[in-house]
C-alpha cells in the first residue's frame, strides 16, 4: 500500500481571496452552482470573523475512477505542477495536502489518490470514508470509464451520506481527443451529471487545461458548503458569544456578547 503526504504551496489564495466569488463553472447544464458568488450570509460570517471551526478544519477530497484514467496526473498536475508521462498505477491510496485562503479564511484540502485496480479496491475504499468532495475521473476517449461512473459513486457513497457530499464528474485527457469526439462524449457526460448532481469539468493534465480553475472552485464550493453548516450548527445563537447558564428554571440558558476587556478598549 503506497502513502504520500505532502504540505506545501500554503500561499494558494482561492477566488474568493481575489473577489472574484465561486469561480465559473464549466457548464451551466451540469453545475452545482450556477451563481458565480458566494451566498451573502457566508460572506457576511467571514467578514464578521464567524466561520466556527472553519479555519481549522481539513476537508477531505477523494478522488476515484477507472484503472489509467489519470486522477494521479490530475492531482500532480495541481498540486505540483508536473505531468509524468511513465504511468506507475497508484498502490493502495496516496494523499496530498493544500492549503486555499478564501474570504481571507484559511481553509485546507486533503486530497486523497485512490487505487482504480479492482484487486486494491477494498483497500482504497476503507479511505473513502469521511468525504466531503468525491471526484469521478473518467477518460473522454474511453466511453467504458464514463459507463463505469455509478458504480465508482456507488461505492463511494457506501461509506458517506449522500446528503452531505458535494460531487464533481472530470472527463481527463481532452487534449487527446478530437473536437467532434469530445463532443459526443461531453453531451453524454452532462447528461450523467446531471442525473448524479454533479458538477461536470473538462481537463487536460498534459497541458494544465481547466486544473487549476476546476481545483479552485472545489476549494470554494467545499469552504462555502462548511461555512453554511457552521452557521446552521450555531442556530440563533452567533459564533463567538457566550453560552451563560442562569437559576432561572425559566430561562436556564440564556446567551450574552464577551464583553470587551478594558485594556483593549
Amino acid at each position: 500500500m503506497g502513502f504520500q503526504v505532502n504540505l506545501h504551496r500554503a500561499d494558494r489564495a482561492g477566488p474568493g481571496a481575489r473577489g472574484a466569488g465561486l469561480g465559473s463553472c464549466f457548464t451551466k447544464e451540469a453545475a452545482v452552482h450556477t451563481k458565480g458568488d458566494f451566498n451573502n450570509q457566508v460572506r457576511t460570517a467571514c467578514q464578521e470573523q464567524r466561520t466556527g471551526t472553519v479555519g481549522f478544519k481539513i476537508s477531505k477530497v477523494i478522488v476515484v475512477g477507472d484503472l489509467a484514467v489519470g486522477k494521479t496526473c490530475l492531482i500532480n498536475r495541481f498540486c505540483k505542477d508536473t505531468f509524468d508521462k511513465n504511468y506507475k498505477a497508484t498502490i493502495g491510496v496516496d494523499f496530498e495536502m493544500e492549503r486555499f485562503e478564501v474570504l481571507g479564511v484559511p481553509f485546507s484540502l486533503q486530497l486523497w489518490d485512490t487505487a482504480g485496480q479492482e484487486r486494491f479496491k477494498c483497500i482504497a475504499s476503507t479511505y473513502y470514508r469521511g468525504a466531503q468532495v468525491v471526484i469521478i475521473a473518467f477518460d473522454v476517449n474511453d466511453v467504458a470509464s464514463l459507463g463505469h461512473v455509478r458504480q465508482w459513486l456507488e461505492d463511494a457513497l457506501k461509506e458517506n451520506d449522500p446528503t452531505a457530499v458535494q460531487l464533481f464528474l472530470v472527463g481527463t485527457k481532452k487534449d487527446l481527443s478530437s473536437p467532434a469526439q469530445y463532443s459526443r462524449i461531453e453531451e453524454d457526460a452532462i447528461k450523467i451529471a446531471s442525473e448524479i448532481r454533479a458538477e461536470y469539468w473538462a481537463v487536460s493534465s498534459l497541458t494544465g487545461e481547466n486544473v487549476r480553475e476546476f481545483f479552485f472552485r472545489v476549494a470554494s464550493v467545499a469552504f462555502e458548503t462548511n461555512v453554511l453548516a457552521e452557521l446552521e450548527k450555531s442556530g440563533s445563537r452567533q459564533i463567538g458569544e457566550v453560552v451563560r447558564i442562569g437559576s432561572n428554571p425559566s430561562n436556564l440558558y440564556a446567551t450574552s456578547k464577551k464583553k470587551q476587556s478594558a485594556c483593549c478598549q
